[in-house]
């Protein structure tokens, strides 16, 4: 009787087995590390282009805004929201009336059209977040959008992914903050960093157990 396969036949089909598990594993490989790298959350990356080039850095360390003065709806909404013109005009309308890089400003106040900004932070549709819920609990700006009181123009310097979230959410106590100081870049957990976040942990009424459900970030 003649065999229908050589004695290297074995051989071959091993090889055959070992490859196509090591090019499905590389490629897994491949594809976590492609979705936790900068380039694909944005993360650490180069501002993106705005109509008009603010500065946190100038507004915020420079000449003291906070946070809420542009930003009127973060802590009673679930989005931050983005300054009206009328409130870039508030001060522009009395200093550097005519700088040219605020033409785009002076033109959406003249034709009554907002500007179009490019969201720098920006979370997936199939994700559930407010702002309000946080500010509320105590966690301040910089824990999500680092320092901007650093920043000349506004980058994404933190990957918002899900591993970033669920490690607050299991230990939300270093990132907490007094209300008053919700906004300042700066702040930190009164005294000690551990205790003084437990006792905010206990002020807040947060119960860390229930956090990590599936249903608090996915409705």
């Amino acid at each position: 009787m003649s065999r229908i396969f050589t004695p290297a036949a074995d051989l071959w089909m091993q090889f055959a087995l070992i490859g196509t598990a090591s090019f499905v594993g590389v490629g897994i490989m491949l594809a976590v590390a492609w979705a936790r790298s900068d380039f694909e959350t944005g993360a650490d990356l180069h501002p993106p282009s705005q109509p008009v080039p603010f500065s946190h850095k100038h507004h915020v360390a420079g000449l003291g805004l906070d946070c809420g003065y542009c930003h009127t709806s973060f802590a009673a909404g679930p989005r931050a929201g983005l300054p009206a013109t009328h409130i870039c005009m508030s001060c522009h309308s009395q200093i550097w009336t005519n700088a040219p890089m605020l033409a785009p400003v002076r033109e959406s106040l003249a034709k009554q059209r907002s500007l179009v900004w490019n969201r720098v932070a920006r979370l997936p549709d199939y994700v559930y977040f407010r702002h309000d819920i946080h500010i509320a609990k105590g966690v301040g700006c910089a824990t999500c959008h680092g320092r901007v009181d650093e920043m000349a123009l506004t980058y994404k310097p933190i990957a918002l992914s899900m591993q970033f979230c669920i490690s607050c959410h299991r230990d939300p106590a270093p990132r907490l903050r007094p209300l008053n100081e919700i906004t300042n870049p700066a702040s930190h957990p009164p005294g000690d960093p551990v205790s003084g976040g437990i006792d905010l942990v206990r002020q807040y009424h947060i119960r860390i157990g229930e956090l990590t459900e599936c249903a608090v970030c996915h409705r």
